[in-house]
Parts: structure tokens; sequence; C-alpha cells
């Protein structure tokens, strides 16, 4: 095994970032490698293979912008695009553009050490191997550390346990067995009707509900497919500059100027069209709570409308944080669900979960029997990945340190003490926020852009600036406190995990006004940066 290997650029994760780094580096003729701890590419759509698992954003739009012929020549099916087609598209990405002999699969990184007398980083595998590069990109994933509560009594149940984010490859046959599903957000609204439709008895564990709308997925549409392929490259630039990164307009008026009719009506069309666009109905849900109330009643009352009985229907309301303040989960036939004979509905906020046992799971008032328990409980978000990776950087401060009191990035790309590394849709970037392809290919071509300029001035080091990320990390909570965001215990703060400090960790001013400021920053010859 060769341990003293150089490369130019080490790439973590070989999912859209990943391929998208490895692409633009080639073409700059830099030497790069992708590390990938899975046996294939495709990042969080390699491992998240539960029943159901499908894109919240409409596959035209969950794709690569970069390559005019690539998006004329791939033919999407469905409009919302399943986890094998996804996969299906990131595999032909990786043999169209040659990507496959720079991707290393099976192998993790598990440390990234800075040395400041070289200013090279020294980066450290699970095959012993250790490979010197002068410059690191963290393309690991918001969504690809899941995490399992730690109840007591795991080890003890003598049936099948699994998490929605790391799936069987050859899935899961749960016909005729008793079921458990723990967690009622995006995963769970997703694998919950299909698991339902296999399983004898189904019990679902909710402690928060959530807002959810109808995918009204279907096969694509092909007049309008040929349409968006004629007008692709301007909806691919009205995608870049919009708030969401997509191409589709916002309502520009309030809720509360409208009449109770005017509403219903708009909101009906909205529910009407699928998906999240409903959040976008009027320009004031995401900012003004009274307004937010409104779409929130018409959400409860589709609830009241598809669920039969009127204690479960109540139960799947959510009560206590305004909607879109978590993501917006996007179902096929979720609240149908609880009709069915074979599924039941706990809330586990007035009867917690104690623990599992030999036979099941133990709330604190019961104990129920299964054959299988499925954790819908997501992921360490936005940092878990990275750090996950010990990573030390100038001086011998390690990340981890770094952010114990949360996250702190100069425009979620660098990170003050870390020189030369980079990390794509990190936090302090719109990310999670927006349509993540087109978050991600603005955050790779401003960091090829930015290696690019380093290159050609034979700079060996660039940097962030305490005072840079100091000010941005301010305008990050200054942007979020300007929201409803802060209302809710959720992922984006990271209080889905024990222990992590609450930080809202994403940038909530839109794509569109992110690109812009990242833009002026490479324009002032990187604005922010210690450049040596």
């Amino acid at each position: 095994m060769n341990t003293n290997r150089e490369a130019d650029v080490v790439i973590v994760g070989a999912g859209f970032s990943g391929l998208y780094m490895l692409h633009r580096l080639r073409q700059q003729n830099l030497a790069a490698v992708v590390f990938e701890k899975g046996d294939g590419v495709g990042g969080t759509w390699y491992w998240n293979r539960y029943p159901g698992a499908r894109c919240d954003v409409e596959s035209p739009y969950y794709s690569y912008a970069f390559s005019p012929e690539l998006e004329q020549e791939w033919e999407w099916t469905e409009r919302y695009p399943s986890q094998p087609e996804i996969m299906a598209y990131l595999n032909h990405v990786a043999d169209r553009f040659g990507l496959r002999d720079g991707i290393e699969l099976e192998t993790e990184v598990t440390a990234a050490a800075f040395d400041d007398a070289t200013n090279r980083w020294s980066v450290s595998t699970n095959r012993g191997e250790t490979v010197s590069a002068k410059y690191v990109v963290m393309a690991t994933g918001c969504l690809s550390t899941g995490r399992i509560p730690e109840f007591d009594g795991m080890e003890s149940f003598a049936g099948e346990i699994y998490h929605t984010g790391s799936w069987p490859h050859g899935g899961v046959d749960f016909t005729g067995k008793r079921v458990a599903v723990v967690g009622t957000g995006s995963s769970g609204i997703q694998a919950i009707p299909e698991i339902a439709r296999q399983a004898k008895h189904l019990t679902v564990f909710q402690r928060t509900a959530s807002f959810s709308v109808p995918a009204r997925n279907a096969p694509l549409d092909q007049k309008e497919w040929k349409e968006i392929k004629a007008d692709y490259r301007n909806l691919r630039e009205l995608a870049r500059h919009s708030a969401t990164g997509l191409p589709f307009a916002g309502g520009t008026s309030s809720a509360l100027e409208a009449t109770p009719e005017e509403r219903q009506s708009n909101y009906e069309a909205h529910w009407g069209l699928g998906g999240f666009r409903i959040g976008a109905a009027y320009a004031d849900l995401i900012v003004n709570k009274e307004a937010n109330d409104t779409l929130a009643e018409f959400i409860h009352a589709k609830i009241d409308e598809q669920v039969e009985d009127p204690d479960t229907a109540e139960l799947l309301k959510p009560r206590d944080y305004p909607v879109s303040t978590k993501r917006i989960c996007v179902d096929s036939d979720y609240y149908a669900t609880y009709n069915r004979d074979n599924v039941s509905l706990v809330d586990v906020r007035s009867v917690p979960i104690v623990g599992l046992s030999e036979h099941g799971l133990k709330t604190e008032d019961a104990e129920y029997e299964f054959d299988a328990i499925v954790f819908a409980t997501g992921f360490d978000a936005m940092t878990g990945s990275m750090l996950k990776v010990d990573i030390t950087g100038s001086g011998g401060i390690t990340l981890r340190e770094k952010w114990a009191a949360g996250p702190r990035t100069y425009l979620g790309l660098s990170i003050a003490g870390f020189p030369n590394l980079f990390s794509v849709a990190g936090a302090g970037s719109p990310s999670v926020l927006t349509n993540m392809v087109t978050a991600i290919e603005q955050h790779v071509e401003w960091i090829s852009d930015h290696i690019a300029y380093l290159q050609e001035r034979g700079l060996n080091r660039s940097e962030a600036s305490p005072a840079a990320e100091d000010q941005w990390v301010d305008h990050v909570n200054e942007v979020a406190a300007m929201t409803l965001f802060n209302q809710a215990n959720s992922w984006y703060l990271g209080a889905n995990v024990p222990g992590k400090t609450r930080v809202f960790m994403p940038y909530a001013g839109g794509l569109g006004a992110y690109r812009a400021r990242c833009d002026e920053v490479a324009a002032a010859d990187y604005e922010g940066f210690t450049l040596s």
C-alpha cells in the first residue's frame, strides 16, 4: 500500500458535489482524487435506499446545469426522481465524463492534518494510506451521517433494526411482519405508506408531527419535458439567481392582505400543484407568524379531509412550530395510510419511548412486540459528516474544538484556522434551504475558480480571516432572526442531536443573494481571505 502519495486536491465524497468537483479540477489539469466510503458513487442517494425514497425537488431541476449536452441527452421518467433513477443518473455522469478512475471506493477518510511548514494537508484513510495534498475539499454532504437514538436495551432486541439512511442494498421484505417505524420526518413519511402495504401491522411512533404536502408524482409529462429542454438555458439562469435555486417565482403579496376566500383559493391552487411550492404562495409566510398561521390552518383542514379517525388526525397536526421552519415534507398517500386497518399511531410526546426489549419496544405505559424496527430518526445534519473526520488545522487546533459551540465558517466555504480546506454546501451557506444541486454547482464552481486564482499567482495558502468569519456568522444569525426559523426545534439548529449546540446552521438569505455576495468576494481579490 502506497503511503506517500501526492495529489493537488483530495475530495472527500462521491455524490453530486464530489463528482462535479473532480470534473472541474481535471479541466484545470490538477491531479485530484476522490475518496468515497461506499462501494459506488451517489453520496446521500447511495445510502438512502429505504422504501419510497424519492427527491422532493422535481427531476428536471434536480440535475446538473454545467453541461447543456448532458441535460439534453438524459431522460427523466417521473416528475419527482426516485432513488434508483437518481443513482442511474449519477452513474451515467461518472461514465460520461470519465470520472471513475479518479474515485477510490470503499475508502473512508479518517483524518486530515495541515502542516504549516509545507502548507499541505496529510490525509489518512481507513486503508492505512496517507496522501499529501495542497487542497482538501469536503464534499461530504449535509444529510449523510444517520443517527439512531441511544435507547436502553438496543442490543437485547431479537428482531431486525434498520435506519432509513443506511438501508440494505438488497432491500427488506416486511411481508407478514410486525413493524415499528420511529420518526415522522421526511424519510419516515416516504417509507411509512410503502411499509404499510407489506407489513402485517405497522406501528408509527411519532414525537413531532410534520407538515406534509402531496407530491402529485406521475410520469413526466412529455410535452412539458420537451418545453423544459427547449428552454433549459433560460430556466437554469433563473434558478441560479432565485432564492430557492428553482426557476419558479414566489408570491409577492402578503397572506394577510388577501381575503379569506382569496387565500383559500390560492392555497388550493398551490396544493393542487403538489410539492413544496405552497410555501411560496405568499411573500411573508416565513417572516410573519400571523401569515404563517393561515397556511397552517389550511394544512390542518387538509389532514382532517384525509384522515378518517379524528383523534389520529389531531395527533398528525403540527401545533408547536410554523410551517416551513422544518423542511416541508412531500408525500404520496401519507395521511391516507392511517386509514388502513393494519396501521396505528403512538404519540411518544405524551408517552415517551423508554427502551427496547427482547421482543420489541417499550414506552412509559406499554410494551409493543415487533419483528423489525425502522429508525427514521434523521441525521447529524450539516456538520456531522465533517466532524466524523479528525481534522486538525493550523497550529494544531482541531475542527471539533473550533466548532464545539456550533459551526463557524466564512460563506460556508472556508474556516478560519484551516487553510486550503473548503466545504461544499457547508454550514453558513444556503444548502438545505434551496435546491441542493443548484447550490452545489455554485459552490464547486466558486471553489475551483478560487483554486485556479491561487495556482495562477503562485500562492500556496488561502485562509478565511477570523474577522471575516465572525462577520459572516453574525450575518447568518441576523438573517435567521428576521425569519420564523428559530421557532422550531429542527435539525437546521441541530436540535435532533443530544448535546449539540443549538445554532441555526444554513443561510436563510436565499441562493441568489448568497451567490451575489460570493461573486463580490471573488471580484475583490477574495476579500476576507488571507492569501500568501
